[in-house]
């Protein structure tokens, strides 16, 4: 991606759910208001980190006030010396917050494995490494979707994405082993998501309006994990069971 590298996060993200009607109808009315990202159209790959009994998502998916979770991600499949990024993503209140650092696919994994360390006088490195430490994470499952993205006109910050294709894997948990996967909705539906800044601006709540488009929550580990991780282990459905009784 971009030879600039962003580190840190803070923004408000909506998503919604739309057929590929109302897909269509909302590219035609967001025209003059939005450009094409400075990379529009790409892939991206993740594998979500969390603990043996999916602590993490299982928390998450209760829609606490505050969850968090950590993931190394790619634009692509990297190759041996590609850029990839270790993300430890937070949300307080409505509020995202992202922290990151990027490295090549194998420091990466030796970091998250507590072989090494990746530039340990980093203030972003050393949250990573307490937050690793403390759960004893390890890779759990990859998820990919390819995505077209816009951004204000007005205002870079605003950036309005859409997702087709989510598919993950439980095996091969590594980014530069391909991006396939099988699918985690039956349905041709696009997830868009807005990232705000701030408020969202007046021509965008109209449009929202107009096509009485809803916002949900959605998250696509979170699904992955209830409707394909959780079904297909019994163990796990057990506890989950208990846990809920």
């Amino acid at each position: 991606m971009s030879a600039q590298v962003q580190t840190n996060f803070k923004r408000y993200e909506k998503k919604y759910f739309l057929t590929p009607e109302q897909y269509t109808l909302f590219i035609e009315k967001i025209k003059p208001f939005v450009t094409e990202d400075d990379y529009p159209q790409y892939t991206i790959c993740n594998i979500y980190y969390d603990t043996d009994d999916y602590r993490l998502i299982r928390a998450s998916i209760e829609k606490p006030v505050y969850k968090e979770k950590l993931r190394v991600r790619s634009y692509g499949v990297p190759s041996k010396d590609g850029r990839v990024f270790i993300e430890l993503k937070k949300k307080y209140e409505g509020v995202v917050y992202k922290r990151r650092i990027t490295t090549v696919p194998a420091k990466a994994d030796a970091f998250l494995k507590g072989i090494r360390t990746v530039g340990e006088n980093d203030q972003i490195c050393k949250e990573i490494n307490y937050f690793r430490s403390f759960y004893n994470i390890k890779p759990k499952v990859f998820i990919a979707y390819d995505r077209q993205a816009f951004k204000g006109k007005e205002n870079g910050e605003l950036r309005i994405t859409f997702d087709k294709n989510m598919r993950y894997r439980l095996t091969d948990l590594d980014l530069q082993a391909g991006d396939r996967g099988e699918k985690i909705l039956d349905t041709d539906n696009i997830l868009m998501e807005m990232k705000i800044p701030g408020a969202c601006p007046l021509w965008l709540t109209k449009i929202l309006s107009e096509l009485k488009l809803n916002s949900t929550s959605f998250s696509k580990y979170g699904t992955c994990y209830r409707e394909h991780i959780l079904k297909d282990n019994k163990d796990l459905f057990t506890k989950e069971m208990l846990l809920s009784a």
